[in-house]
């Protein structure tokens, strides 16, 4: 499915103040992981760039993830996966129900421009779009996320019911799909109409409810890996590079009173062994660039990776006056390299999980926006590395001009 451009030709830049109530810097130093915030038209004249239909009819596609969750279906806040039909659609009550549909921003133009107004946080943080149309009533219960979230209301009202704070151990209701709280102690209550965002940070109940029909919330989430995560996927990358022959030795051991003692030389030794793993700076640094970057979507393409001696991107392709746009399904960053022998400075440039080695000054335009003009682009031909880089972006749709008329992304 390709991406649908419903309308415009404008491109948002990032927030500098969250609607005429608070500048980004102290939002970040008063609000950031702290507590919540409330911005009245933080977008002022928001409309949503979906109607109603649309937003339904995206949760019909096999390669979209969308859930409906029913609060008085066959069981309690019953929960169903789609693809959905139109029966289940024409089945559906007329109220309490909501319908989520998951990375819209990688399918609609204007919800991927839409992120350009939070590049105040780093591109890695930042995860998707999220979709909520809901009827009359509708509601997916008291929660709490493990991330930070922006809730954009861009048609019809929602009220927000803001609680207590929440941990892995605050008990649920049992035997039901959705991690739905058993109890919720009000604290704060909103109405929040188009335009209207209110800002939660990780751990916050918060119940909200749509007010009259077709209510549409945008949710713009943030990725948090846990510890275990982080754990296991770079011990993961450092198991694959170890030799069967790097074994524990102990040459000059002491002899002790009692064999069953673990001496204090042996755990010395452990430690040393798994710090040797983990005390790698630039290997930590690399590794956290291809894993932050990496697209969790099947829909992504895969990358060929490139240097200055290869010739498979060697001449230059075509580049169209206007605007570029960074494919909606990859991830980009970029880590500066700390290498003054050369007048030019450096850096690795992660795209999609793969790292490319570039100029700094490249890296950097290539991460600073969603969109780029052609003339940008250009200067960075008279680079052999860049140009072989940008060749494999443009030839590969890592880069795609606004205007092109063709499918992006498939059939």
């Amino acid at each position: 499915m390709a991406p649908t451009d419903l309308s415009s030709t404008h491109y948002p830049l990032q927030l500098k103040t969250l609607g005429t109530t608070i500048s980004t810097d102290d939002f970040i130093k008063d609000y950031w992981q702290q507590k919540p915030l409330l911005i009245r038209q933080a977008l002022p004249g928001y409309s949503s760039p979906l109607s109603p239909e649309e937003f339904i009819g995206l949760a019909l596609e096999e390669e979209i993830e969308s859930r409906l969750i029913i609060e008085h279906g066959e069981t309690p806040w019953q929960l169903k996966c789609g693809p959905f039909t139109e029966q289940d659609y024409a089945q559906l009550p007329s109220q309490d129900w909501t319908l989520l549909v998951q990375s819209l921003n990688h399918w609609i133009s204007d919800l991927d421009d839409l992120l350009e107004f939070f590049r105040f946080i780093p591109n890695w943080r930042l995860d998707d779009v999220m979709g909520s149309f809901a009827m009359d009533g509708g509601s997916v219960g008291p929660h709490f996320d493990q991330y930070d979230v922006f809730l954009l209301q861009a048609n019809g009202t929602r009220r927000w019911k803001i609680g207590q704070e929440c941990n892995q151990d605050s008990p649920c209701i049992k035997d039901i799909d959705l991690h739905i709280l058993q109890e919720f102690e009000e604290t704060d209550e909103w109405l929040l109409e188009p335009g209207d965002m209110l800002y939660l940070p990780p751990g916050v109940a918060h119940w909200g409810v749509a007010e009259g029909d077709n209510c549409m919330t945008y949710s713009i989430g943030f990725r948090a890996p846990s510890h275990g995560d982080l754990l296991a996927d770079f011990l993961e990358e450092q198991l694959s590079h170890t030799r069967s022959e790097q074994r524990y030795t102990d040459p000059n051991f002491k002899q002790q009173l009692n064999p069953g003692e673990i001496s204090t030389e042996a755990l010395t030794q452990i430690t040393n062994i798994l710090q040797s793993y983990i005390d790698k700076p630039s290997q930590i640094a690399d590794w956290f660039g291809r894993f932050s970057t990496r697209s969790k979507s099947e829909d992504a393409p895969e990358l060929t990776q490139v240097s200055e001696q290869d010739n498979i991107f060697a001449n230059s392709i075509h580049v169209e006056d206007g605007f570029y746009k960074r494919n909606p399904f990859l991830r980009f960053a970029y880590i500066p390299l700390k290498d003054f022998s050369h007048h030019e400075q450096n850096a690795h440039l992660y795209i999609g999980g793969e790292q490319y080695l570039v100029s700094l000054a490249f890296a950097d335009l290539i991460c600073a926006s969603n969109v780029i003009h052609s003339d940008d682009l250009m200067v960075f031909f008279t680079n052999t590395k860049d140009k072989n880089v940008l060749n494999m972006m443009l030839a590969q749709d890592v880069l795609f001009s606004e205007t092109s008329e063709e499918p992006i992304f498939g059939d």
